[in-house]
């Protein structure tokens, strides 16, 4: 089984901060390459496309093309969307390949067991996708929110800045049944084909993964159960677990008396 994966590499980071998360060291390399690295070790895996950002995809392509390019990863501009980006990841793929996996870039701590279990389920069907069932109790609530904060107008005024603790509290709608529910993972596994077929539909803009698409066909998707260590770095909190699975450690700070 020839297997093609697509690297979504184009998101804003916007919850990460000011820093690009792709970038942050993870073992001494950007956290992007910790994941390509990965797939690069897979025999199975015979073809790695990136899919970087649309826009400033000439300074993603300075910053990480020398290192993917040795890995033999190809590169490729993304587009308004994530459909779009994907899109144009599979336009480059190789007719020849049975097996399209797309990951998320900001996901490095994939590992093997969880891989070979979504090959294995692809010898059976066309759209395999890792997902955790929901364990917790699950609540619906309104989408906008009331901030509530500790007004000190008069530190304001001696400190020339706003020193306000607040806190957004958003009202509950109802409590939902979870049984039957899961949170998606990437890698997601499709057959070439009906991939193909998927992303040649119309209106699949807003679609949040690439099984919505496929079920958008009104093909079947089947889910089989992901890995609670492969976790998606959005935040910084996040960035400090996936080390902490990884076992990556930080530099460490020497001691005072020997700094000199």
């Amino acid at each position: 089984m020839k297997i093609a994966v697509i690297i979504a590499a184009g998101g804003s980071s916007a919850r990460f901060g000011t820093k690009d998360k792709l970038a942050e060291d993870l073992g001494g390399r950007p956290l992007l390459l910790r994941t390509v690295e990965f797939f690069t070790k897979r025999e199975d895996v015979q073809e790695i496309v990136v899919v970087g950002p649309a826009t400033d995809f000439e300074d993603f392509k300075e910053r990480f093309g020398p290192a993917l390019s040795f890995h033999g990863v190809k590169i490729v501009s993304g587009g308004a969307s994530r459909t779009q980006s994907v899109s144009n990841g599979l336009d480059i793929v190789s007719l020849n390949i049975d097996i399209v996996a797309i990951h998320d870039a900001a996901r490095p701590a994939v590992d093997n067991e969880l891989f070979d279990k979504l090959i294995l389920a692809c010898n059976t069907f066309d759209a395999v996708i890792p997902a955790l069932p929901l364990t917790g109790t699950v609540k619906r609530a309104d989408t906008q929110g009331t901030t509530i904060s500790d007004e000190d107008a008069i530190a304001d005024s001696i400190l020339g800045s706003s020193t306000q603790h607040s806190v957004n509290a958003f009202k509950v709608q109802e409590t939902i049944k979870r049984e039957g529910l899961w949170e998606m993972q990437t890698p997601q596994c499709f057959s070439l084909s009906l991939l193909k077929q998927g992303y040649a539909q119309e209106n699949i803009i807003n679609c949040t993964d690439d099984a919505q698409v496929i079920e958008k066909l009104g093909e079947p998707v089947y889910l089989v159960e992901g890995d609670s260590r492969n976790i998606k770095v959005t935040t910084p909190s996040d960035y400090k677990l996936v080390k902490a699975i990884l076992n990556v450690t930080g530099p460490t700070e020497r001691p005072a008396h020997k700094r000199f």
